[in-house]
């Protein structure tokens, strides 16, 4: 199979982004992002600057760095401390950035599982308390 070539834009940012499953475009404070069960993962916040934006883990950011300094580059301040990422497009493939976003939505996906499972156990407990103040 032949690689893909580097040099890729915000188009393909976006074009692979809305490939994953469940994957929806939004905006968040007048720039483009991508949603899975209306959490974001992704955004093309700072794409004037040629970039794209993944939501990862300080710890995913870490191995993407190290792998690909040149593509991956950690967000300025407490966000970058937080794993948001900067991804190179001018510097990336598509294999990279697919499997880059791909990290990302799974990501998404497993914490929006984690918050729901938690929400739902509360609820309960909540509506008990509810009906006891009733009576």
């Amino acid at each position: 199979m032949a690689r893909k070539k580097a040099g890729l834009t915000s188009g393909d940012f976006a074009r692979i982004a809305l490939s994953l499953e469940g994957a929806e475009q939004g905006s968040h404070m007048g720039a483009v992002d991508f949603r899975v069960g209306g959490r974001i993962f992704a955004t093309l916040a700072s794409q004037a600057q040629g970039y794209g934006n993944l939501m990862l883990k300080p710890e995913h950011q870490a191995a993407f760095c190290d792998e690909l300094p040149d593509v991956f580059v950690p967000i300025a301040g407490g966000w970058g401390r937080m794993g948001m990422t900067h991804i190179v497009l001018a510097k990336a493939s598509e294999d990279v950035l697919r499997g880059a976003l791909e990290t990302a939505w799974r990501l998404r996906v497993e914490t929006n599982a984690r918050t729901r499972k938690k929400g739902t156990a509360k609820t309960p407990g909540r509506e008990r308390k509810k009906q006891a103040n009733r009576s």
